[in-house]
């Protein structure tokens, strides 16, 4: 009798056990898989927005965005910085980082483009009306790192002004004498040509876009004007390959497309 009511005891004590073990592993299951995306600065407002639609579409899922020059994104992957989706504005880095090894060829996708655009203060103290108006003495220009994606689609598009006959040959040379700041990242350029640091400055479409409130745009002649592609992949590297592969698909999706739309992007060709 004794050893039965033992039995009984050991029983109800194993079951106590279990009982206990499980709170902690609902504990552990309910923390949130963190989904990491670097993308360019240009994309911070789409983004933002595409990332909490695709969280309300993913119970359990949190998206963490880094945003930066693409070019330092892809110093920082390289580095071995933990990341699962890389989103550039130009195909250079992402071409870089396959060469690398760091994304399969296959894996990469263009979800957006973009264009660019001259913005300058509200009061728009030099007066600059037109597009050749950026090479007068005096103007004080901001421009985008030039090893970055904003710098490289600027130089083309001085390139193609200065080998157009509504342009001098050395309209380039006389555009770069009148910068006085390169910033990092697109959305500086925006800051300091609000603040007044600057008489003008050239960004993407999105993002003069963006402040257009509180900026003038000035169009950039399609003529001499670039197009910016960007491109979008799932590194090798990803602990969550098949998360960040949705997170992809979502950016190509209906839904995703008409959020880049909102802002001002342009469908991929």
């Amino acid at each position: 009798m004794m050893r039965k009511m033992l039995m009984i005891l050991m029983s109800l004590l194993l079951l106590g056990l279990t009982g206990c073990g499980s709170p902690a592993t609902s504990v552990a299951s309910s923390q949130p898989v963190e989904l990491v995306v670097f993308a360019a600065g240009s994309l911070t407002e789409s983004f933002t927005e595409i990332g909490t639609a695709f969280e309300q579409k993913n119970d359990g899922v949190r998206v963490v965005l880094n945003f930066a020059n693409a070019s330092t994104l892809l110093q920082q992957i390289t580095q071995g910085a933990p990341a699962d989706v890389f989103a550039s504005a130009a195909p250079k880095f992402i071409d870089d980082a396959v060469a690398q090894g760091l994304i399969e060829q296959d894996a990469v996708k263009i979800f957006a483009r973009n264009r660019l655009v001259v913005i300058l203060p509200k009061d728009n103290p030099k007066n600059i009306r037109a597009f050749q108006d950026l090479a007068k003495p005096g103007v004080r220009l901001i421009l985008g790192a030039k090893e970055g994606p904003q710098g490289a689609y600027v130089e083309q598009l001085l390139i193609n002004a200065s080998s157009s006959p509504e342009y001098s040959s050395d309209f380039k040379e006389r555009v770069y004498q009148n910068v006085v700041s390169y910033e990092s990242t697109v959305k500086a350029v925006v800051n300091k040509v609000m603040l007044g640091e600057g008489d003008a400055g050239i960004v993407f479409f999105t993002d003069g876009k963006s402040a257009e409130d509180r900026l003038q745009l000035l169009t950039i002649p399609d003529e001499i004007n670039v197009e910016a592609v960007y491109p979008i992949a799932v590194l090798k590297s990803s602990a969550h390959s098949e998360l960040a592969q949705a997170f992809v698909d979502f950016v190509l999706s209906e839904e995703g497309q008409k959020i880049m739309e909102k802002y001002g992007f342009l469908p991929p060709k």
